[in-house]
């Protein structure tokens, strides 16, 4: 009984408080061998955004996105990820649920949307934990097929502390001790958002063993690998990952360049010194050969983008006449 008592008050307090107080995000507030074709048209692609925790998708900082991709791109049609039309259910998704069957649910959700199914090809901006999201979206299934991938200070190598309470924080701090406690547990693997790309550099044994959702994507397990992901993220003409100069939120916010993290001394292993880069397990080593691999910073904390960034990334990346409206091979 006591133990549910303590699992009712967590997930109580994580409903009723912002998430930039409990987990290492923050909704979105903008600061003052398959081939595909892409249109040659005039028209840009159409853009799909997943937003990223304690968001929902109707929250006036997402829909200043798309007003700024329509200005930027002219005639862009955007759709913004959602796990439930309800907003509130929407946001509790993204604290609440297994995330493998969200996935899937997006995955069902986009094939069957009356425009984005007859795309030839969309463009996808991921928000946080939404970029290693929509990087499933891509490995798992990709109809209809990505062609620009950017994603905004995403977990893609996980995170290995889930936040820092306060000393008279309570909420917090019992939040932060039940998932110490019971990381690896059935039970919160899946059902407990974040914890399903919490990646604990002691403890891979556990992590590779339990791991719900990351360990998966990023084809980490032995003789498990799925060839299908890898082939399926070489599809992307560009795969464009942004890091936060001074996230703090994020630990490590260098996860947003699929960097290793070592907890005790600190030290940073950098993509390209690590297996998953050197053995290509996922395409990424294939991709940066191609050119079509970009690491780039953003100047700020976790998600303080400007309006100048997110023009310039749209003209850059996703507009009709950016480069790679050709047939990808």
């Amino acid at each position: 009984m006591a133990a549910l008592v303590e699992l009712l008050t967590v997930i109580l307090g994580l409903l009723s408080c912002s998430s930039a107080a409990l987990l290492p995000q923050s909704p979105l507030v903008p600061s003052p061998n398959q081939q595909f074709i892409s249109p040659q048209s005039s028209a840009p692609l159409p853009l799909v955004v997943w937003h990223g925790l304690g968001d929902n998708y109707k929250a006036d900082g997402l829909r200043s996105v798309g007003e700024i991709a329509n200005a930027t791109n002219p005639g862009t049609y955007t759709y913004f990820i959602r796990l439930d039309d309800d907003p509130s259910s929407d946001r509790t998704a993204t604290f609440l649920g297994n995330v493998t069957e969200q996935v899937s649910k997006v995955c069902r959700d986009l094939a069957a949307h009356d425009i984005l199914s007859k795309a030839s090809a969309i463009n996808a901006l991921g928000f946080s934990q939404g970029g290693q999201f929509l990087r499933a979206y891509v490995e798992r299934c990709n109809r209809p097929p990505v062609h620009t991938l950017v994603t905004f200070g995403s977990q893609h190598n996980g995170i290995s502390e889930f936040q820092n309470c306060g000393d008279n924080d309570w909420v917090c701090q019992s939040w932060d001790g039940y998932l110490k406690r019971n990381t690896w547990s059935h039970f919160v693997q899946s059902r407990l958002v974040p914890a399903q790309y919490y990646r604990d550099p002691e403890d891979l044994q556990g992590y590779l063993e339990n791991s719900n959702f990351l360990a998966d994507i990023n084809n980490e397990r032995a003789g498990r690998s799925n060839a299908t992901y890898k082939e399926n993220l070489k599809m992307l003409h560009k795969f464009v990952m942004y890091m936060f100069s001074e996230d703090v939120t994020v630990v490590p916010k260098e996860s947003a360049w699929f960097a290793d993290y070592n907890k005790t001394s600190q030290e940073i292993t950098w993509l390209k010194e690590r297996r998953i880069y050197k053995e290509d397990w996922l395409g990424l080593k294939w991709l940066d050969e191609k050119k079509r691999l970009e690491l780039k910073i953003a100047k700020g904390k976790h998600m303080q983008l400007s309006e100048e960034l997110l023009s310039d990334t749209f003209k850059q990346y996703f507009g009709a006449n950016a480069s790679g409206n050709e047939r990808v091979s």
